[in-house]
């Protein structure tokens, strides 16, 4: 029975225009990060409870101008969080979208396997005397499997002697 779990109607054009949206996405986010695993080790990280802190500290601190020390520079604290909350939403909206997508390879994957799996037991069936033989052969590889050895197969290989101790 045919198997299938997708149907993609995307033209080559639209991958184009796909391409070229990811491209856009791409120089307009040129100045995003790329943190070693080192690095990533090393930073301070804020969860939930230091996001509620550090909002919390910046309002006091835009509000008591005169405690802000020069050193410290408010308005890029600000300017951080600010873009931290911006790309969240556009992170959740590509998490999501990467989602369906590798959920979609596997689809697409699992139809194009099980049409190949389909076509070759066909293969295997009717090209016995139609001169297929040789072609249904070289694609047997994907079958192919080696010795296994487990077990009491695993012990027959075993010498004798090893046995009797």
């Amino acid at each position: 029975m045919a198997q299938n779990r997708i149907t993609l109607d995307v033209t080559d054009q639209q991958y184009a225009d796909i391409d070229t949206a990811l491209t856009t996405i791409e120089n307009h986010l040129a100045g995003l990060t790329d943190l070693t695993q080192g690095e990533r080790r090393g930073l301070l990280k804020m969860g939930d409870k230091s996001e509620a802190f550090c909002r919390q500290t910046l309002v006091v601190l835009a509000q008591n101008p005169s405690v802000v020390p020069p050193g410290l520079n408010l308005a890029d604290a600000q300017g951080d969080l600010h873009h931290l909350e911006q790309l969240r939403i556009r992170s959740a909206r590509m998490r999501k979208l990467l989602g369906r997508i590798d959920d979609s390879e596997i689809a697409l994957g699992s139809d194009v396997m099980s049409a190949a799996v389909n076509g070759y037991h066909l293969l295997k069936l009717m090209g016995k005397g139609s001169g297929l033989a040789g072609l249904r052969q070289d694609i047997s590889a994907r079958f192919a499997r080696g010795p296994r050895i487990k077990g009491e197969a695993a012990q027959k290989t075993t010498s004798p002697d090893a046995n009797a101790a």
